[in-house]
C-alpha cells in the first residue's frame, strides 16, 4: 500500500524483455534507504517487487499482465519515473490509499496555465471514470491528486508548481500516456452494494446505505 506522495524521481537504466515479461532496472537513491530484497516500490503507480539492488539502483520483474494494463512497457533508458516506498503504518497519509494496482492507461489531453499552476485534463476509459467523483482522489502515475472536474471523456486536476517540479507530471505533454488507479474505497463500496439492488450502485442506494 502507498500514499501517492512521490519520494523521488528515478531514471530507467534498462528494460529487458523475455518471454512476454520484462526486467526493469532503475537508478534511485532515497527510496533505497532501508529497502531490502522483496520490498515493494511503486514505479509510476505500479507496485513492483525489488529482486536485485545495489547502492544506486534496483531491479524488478514486470509480469505479462502488468505490461498489458500499464505503460511501463513504453519506458526507455533515460526515462524518468515516479518512485515511492511502501507505506509504514506509523507514517502520515498525506495523499490517499494507493494500492499500486493500475486500472487502466489514460492520456493527457490538455495542459493550460491556471493561476500559479496548471489545469491538466486527461482522457480516461469508463472502467476508471465510473469511480471518479469531483473532489475525490485519483492516482496518476502514482501521484495522489484531487479531481477538479469531470466531463464525458475524462477529468481534470490542478497541478501546483511543487508537483510539476518533483514528479514526471511536470514533463508530460498532450498525447502522453499515464497510469490511472481509481480510489480503492469506491471499488469496495461498489462490490459490497452492487449485489443488493438490481442495477448496481446509485446515489439513492448510497443514501439508503448511509454512504451519502
Amino acid at each position: 500500500m502507498f500514499t501517492g506522495i512521490i519520494e523521488e524521481m528515478g531514471s530507467v537504466r534498462s528494460l529487458r524483455r523475455s518471454g512476454g515479461s520484462a526486467r526493469l532496472t532503475l537508478s534511485a537513491s532515497r527510496v533505497l534507504a532501508g529497502t531490502i530484497l522483496g520490498d515493494s516500490i511503486c514505479v509510476n503507480g505500479v507496485c513492483l517487487t525489488v529482486v536485485e539492488m545495489s547502492a544506486s539502483e534496483f531491479s524488478a520483474d514486470v509480469a505479462v499482465e502488468t505490461l498489458k494494463v500499464t505503460n511501463l512497457g513504453d519506458l526507455t533508458p533515460g526515462s524518468n519515473v515516479n518512485l515511492e516506498r511502501a507505506l509504514q503504518l506509523s507514517a502520515r497519509i498525506g495523499g490517499h490509499l494507493v494500492s499500486g494496482h493500475v486500472d487502466a492507461v489514460g492520456r493527457l489531453r490538455e495542459r493550460r496555465e491556471e493561476g500559479n499552476g496548471w489545469r491538466v485534463l486527461f482522457d480516461a476509459p469508463d472502467a476508471v471514470l465510473r469511480y471518479v467523483i469531483k473532489k475525490g482522489s485519483i492516482a496518476i502515475d502514482g501521484i495522489s491528486l484531487t479531481v477538479a472536474d469531470l466531463d464525458p471523456a475524462g477529468f481534470s486536476v490542478a497541478m501546483i508548481p511543487h508537483t510539476a517540479k518533483l514528479t514526471t507530471l511536470g514533463h508530460k505533454k498532450a498525447g502522453d500516456t499515464v497510469n490511472l488507479e481509481a480510489d480503492i474505497i469506491g471499488k469496495y463500496v461498489e462490490r459490497l452494494l452492487g449485489g443488493r439492488a438490481e442495477g448496481g450502485v446509485s446515489l439513492e442506494l448510497l443514501k439508503k446505505s448511509g454512504f451519502a
